[in-house]
C-alpha cells in the first residue's frame, strides 16, 4: 500500500478534489492553479528552490537541480532552472497551472501507485472521456484524516505539509470535498491561523507563500469570471 509520504501536494491535491466513484473533477480553472501552487510549494519544500525578495516582489531561485523523482517536480525545477530570467512566485503558479495535461499526468502517477485506476465512459451515451476513480481508499482517508486533525483540533503540532495543504485546500474551494460547509465556517479562525504562517519555522513560510499567492490569483479569478 502506498504510503504518504509517497505523494507530492500536487498530488494529494487532485486526490482531494477527486469524486471517489465518479473519478471526475469539477472546478478544473481553480484545480490547476492550486495544483500549479501545489508544485511550486513543494519545490520550496525540498529545498531545491527558495524565495528571493526585492522590494514587495518574490522571486523563485534554484537551489539545487538533483532530481525529485517525480516527473512533474523536476520538470518544472528545469523550468525555472533553464529561464533567461528571474521570474517571480506568482509567474511560476501560472506557468505550472498551465502544464499540458497536468491533472492527466498526475492522475497517472497515482494508478501507478495503486490508488486510482484508469477508466472510461460516455457523457450523453455518445461522448467518451478518460475517468479515475479510486481504488485504494486508504492514502484518501489518511488524508482527510490530517486534514481533521489540523482543522478539527486545538493541537499546535501541525506538519508543515499539512498547513500548506490546508491553504491550497481552502482558498481552492477544496475542503468542502471532505468536510461540510457549516463546520468549516465554525473553525474559520483556525483555518486562518493555519494559513498565516505563523505555526511552521522560517523554512516552510516559504512555501506557505506559495499557497498564499496561490489564493491571491484564486481571489482574483472568482472575482474576475
Amino acid at each position: 500500500m502506498p504510503k504518504r509520504d509517497d505523494l507530492a501536494l500536487h498530488e494529494e491535491i487532485l486526490l482531494l478534489a477527486l469524486k471517489n466513484k465518479k473519478g471526475t473533477t469539477a472546478i478544473e480553472s481553480h484545480l490547476n492553479l492550486a495544483m500549479g501552487g501545489a508544485i511550486l510549494a513543494e519545490l520550496l519544500l525540498l529545498g531545491r528552490i527558495q524565495v528571493q525578495k526585492e522590494k514587495k516582489k518574490q522571486f523563485a531561485i534554484v537551489n539545487s537541480t538533483k532530481p525529485t523523482g517525480n516527473t512533474l517536480l523536476d520538470e518544472s525545477l528545469v523550468r525555472i532552472d533553464e529561464s533567461k530570467k528571474r521570474q517571480q512566485l506568482k509567474t511560476w503558479v501560472s506557468r505550472f497551472s498551465h502544464i499540458k495535461k497536468l491533472k492527466r499526468r498526475t492522475a497517472v502517477q497515482l494508478c501507478r501507485k495503486g490508488i486510482l485506476r484508469e477508466s472510461e465512459d460516455r457523457v450523453l451515451f455518445i461522448f467518451k472521456r478518460t475517468i479515475f476513480p479510486e481504488l485504494d481508499p486508504q492514502p484518501e482517508r489518511a488524508l482527510v484524516e490530517r486534514l481533521r486533525r489540523a482543522i478539527f483540533t486545538a493541537t499546535s503540532r501541525v506538519e508543515p505539509r499539512t498547513v500548506i495543504l490546508v491553504a491550497l485546500a481552502f482558498h481552492s474551494d477544496l475542503l468542502k470535498n471532505a468536510f461540510a460547509k457549516k463546520l468549516l465556517k465554525s473553525r474559520k479562525k483556525r483555518i486562518e491561523n493555519l494559513t498565516s504562517g505563523d505555526m511552521v519555522g522560517d523554512a516552510t513560510k516559504e512555501a506557505v507563500k506559495a499557497a498564499e499567492t496561490t489564493a491571491a490569483m484564486l481571489v482574483i479569478m472568482t472575482t474576475t469570471y
